[in-house]
């Protein structure tokens, strides 16, 4: 084929001239025209060859990551999930399974994914927008394909062209605070599992950003574990447990003040997993997974416990500040999670 047969002759000339100078506002600018006449086949262009000038030393991956952003979110099916490779999304703001998942609904999706993760974790993005996913094969986190009567309307997030919108979701509530003041004393139980899977929860607080995760189990309530974590007096309200897990949903969906976001299907997983762990049945997760007794066994446990949210003043950027009391057995669990830019 001869250059006057290329059938974007013009647009390759400037897109090779700007790729070879490594010049990113340029990428840009060429990246919002190709967006704003929809020419998805020019985007993808423009990801492709940056892609490619990346492994010759030049500094454009921000601009190839940028394209395949943009292809997941604006794009139609096909071309968004294209760029769902092994290595599609490294360095994006957040998963491209929950940025495909947005615009894009399960009958448009399905025929052209791949089985395999991402296949599963879009699914299991489009179940918390309200999706039901006809999906065969099986999936990778163990969760139902729909949302039970017991969990909440999870929070999700807003993509757009600049970047994701999640506010949290204890940011709208308005509850009626009392303080409180911690019991004299507390005996602490060990209890690795809920340490474990909170931690589990929030890892990218600790890993990727400057926080910290700590939790403490103990005989008796609140006011017990507010002492086991080396408070004194609270503000202290009461949550419906829809409430509680929809906050610790947010928590695990996040990257913190400084992580890259994991996605709202991560998210669901660590929430159900900490329920498993305060109820004392991650043992029997892989017996029960299989079958609907799963989702009974975890809302059973969310129901049975009363939770409360404590502010110790100290509450600033992102944090988790959970009491899960469980009256049937008198044990406790203190679930504090802080990071801040």
């Amino acid at each position: 084929m001869s250059r006057d047969d290329h059938p974007h002759p013009v647009e390759d000339d400037d897109l090779d001239a700007l790729v070879d100078r490594a010049d990113l506002d340029g990428l840009v600018r060429l990246i919002d025209a190709r967006c704003a006449s929809r020419d998805w086949d020019g985007l993808m262009r423009v990801r492709s060859r940056c892609r490619a000038a990346t492994k010759t030393g030049r500094q454009v991956w921000p601009a190839a990551t940028l394209a395949e952003y943009r292809i997941a979110l604006l794009a139609p099916a096909e071309a968004a999930c294209s760029v769902l490779g092994e290595d599609g999304g490294r360095f994006t703001i957040g998963p491209l399974t929950e940025v495909i998942a947005q615009h894009h609904g399960w009958h448009e999706l399905s025929s052209f994914l791949e089985s395999g993760p991402r296949r599963s974790f879009v699914a299991h993005e489009r179940v918390l927008r309200g999706d039901v996913p006809n999906i065969d094969d099986s999936t990778d986190l163990d969760l139902p394909l729909r949302l039970l009567d017991w969990e909440p309307a999870y929070a999700v997030p807003t993509y757009d062209d600049e970047g994701v919108t999640s506010p949290c979701p204890s940011d709208a509530w308005q509850h009626e605070w009392t303080v409180s003041s911690a019991a004299d004393s507390a005996t602490t139980i060990d209890d690795s599992s809920v340490a474990s899977a909170l931690r589990s929860l929030v890892e990218p607080w600790t890993s990727s950003s400057n926080g910290r995760a700590e939790s403490v189990a103990v005989e008796g309530d609140g006011s017990h574990a507010l002492r086991a974590l080396g408070l004194t007096s609270v503000r202290l309200t009461r949550l419906e447990p829809r409430e509680a897990l929809s906050w610790l949903a947010w928590c695990g969906a996040s990257g913190g003040a400084h992580g890259r976001r994991r996605g709202g299907a991560l998210g669901r997983f660590g929430t159900w997993w900490l329920l498993a762990a305060l109820g004392g049945i991650t043992d029997d997760w892989n017996e029960l997974v299989d079958d609907d007794e799963l989702g009974d066994e975890i809302g059973a446990v969310s129901e049975s416990l009363q939770w409360f949210r404590f502010d110790d003043g100290t509450t600033t950027g992102h944090e988790l500040s959970l009491i899960a009391v469980d009256p049937i057995d008198g044990l406790s669990f203190g679930l504090l999670a802080r990071d801040s830019a």
